[in-house]
């Protein structure tokens, strides 16, 4: 059992006492709820807050009701998430709102935040902004496996949401066994796809902005040589996080590109304006998971509930297909059970 794998199970099988003892050999402190300090910008957090309530809010799914046939009514309808966790990488306000308002938005009950000790301050601070109290300065695995199983401090979550890095993404990665993540979200990334006309200058902005995030941020160029098939096509393998598409082109190569967590088309469109104003989400895929899922959303923190309502002429008219499937799998109950 690897590192990050033996603090989970110590954790679930210990509790508290366990968070505390690698808390403290982690992070030199003891777990506590966090205080909030000074110096939030709060008029900064409010306008984010702002522009991603509105943005989410706009991506509600419809529920839907159909009767499919006389006496045969289907209906999917989205409910809130009862409890959330959020994980806010070390002093990072902005990935509170961007975890939590969605989640406010949604109707989730309660959000429990967990962020590393240092900078809990300010994530504390913004959380009380936004009405939120419960905030722990508890950090890394310790942190996603109080969240995951529960302790007596602790409530165990539905869901497990926010970035981190390599360590809390492993951890979020093996708990997905036990509770939902919403997807897995680690180092930051970035690739410029240069096309005709691209200014370097813009280029290296944007990859100089991704690097601060730490030496495990990937940070890279592909350029358009001729071929913009193959350049899209090599952005497609990398399916990074965040793609920014420079050039006279820009708008014709981003719409070729189906694999990124986040596109930003043209030279204006910075990374850094989704990271902290827009309010696009910038919780997103990473190593790779953009080929097969999105960054946050409303959805996140919702979930489908189907209803089916049958009438007697209804299950009288499915009968003959239930009776004949249910003797081709072997299922004689199963048939029986449409008998009534």
């Amino acid at each position: 059992m690897n590192g990050v794998a033996a603090i989970l199970e110590d954790v679930r099988l210990r509790g508290d006492e366990a968070v505390r003892e690698w808390a403290v050999r982690l992070d030199g402190v003891e777990p506590a709820r966090a205080e909030a300090a000074e110096g939030l910008p709060k008029e900064a957090v409010l306008a984010l807050a702002d522009s991603v309530r509105r943005w989410h809010e706009a991506q509600r799914p419809a529920d839907v009701r159909l009767e499919v046939r006389p006496g045969v009514e289907l209906e999917r309808r989205w409910v809130p998430l009862a409890t959330v966790g959020v994980y806010v990488p070390r002093g990072l306000v902005s990935t509170l709102v961007m975890c939590a308002v969605p989640a406010l938005a949604a109707g989730v009950r309660r959000i429990i935040v967990a962020t590393p000790p240092e900078g809990s301050g300010l994530v504390a601070a913004a959380a009380s902004l936004l009405g939120i109290e419960e905030v722990w300065a508890l950090g890394g695995p310790p942190a996603i496996a109080a969240l995951a199983y529960g302790t007596e401090a602790i409530p165990r979550v539905d869901k497990i949401c926010g970035p981190g890095g390599r360590y809390v993404n492993e951890a979020k990665l093996f708990v997905s066994r036990d509770v939902a993540i919403d997807l897995p979200a680690g180092p930051s990334e970035v690739v410029v796809l240069a096309g005709s006309g691209a200014e370097a200058r813009i280029a290296d902005l944007e990859l100089a902005a991704q690097a601060e995030h730490g030496p495990d941020s990937v940070c890279r160029v592909v350029a358009v040589k001729g071929d913009s098939a193959a350049a899209v096509a090599e952005v497609d393998a990398i399916a990074p996080e965040h793609l920014v598409v420079l050039g006279d082109d820009a708008e014709a190569l981003a719409a070729r590109v189906t694999n990124a967590g986040a596109i930003f088309v043209g030279p204006w469109s910075s990374v850094v304006a989704g990271d902290y104003a827009t309010g696009g989400n910038h919780v997103l895929p990473t190593a790779g998971w953009a080929r097969s899922v999105g960054g946050i959303g409303l959805e996140t923190f919702l979930k489908p509930v189907t209803i089916q309502r049958v009438t007697a002429e209804g299950l009288a008219a499915l009968r003959p297909t239930v009776e004949a499937l249910a003797a081709a799998e072997g299922m004689p109950a199963h048939a029986a059970a449409v008998r009534r």
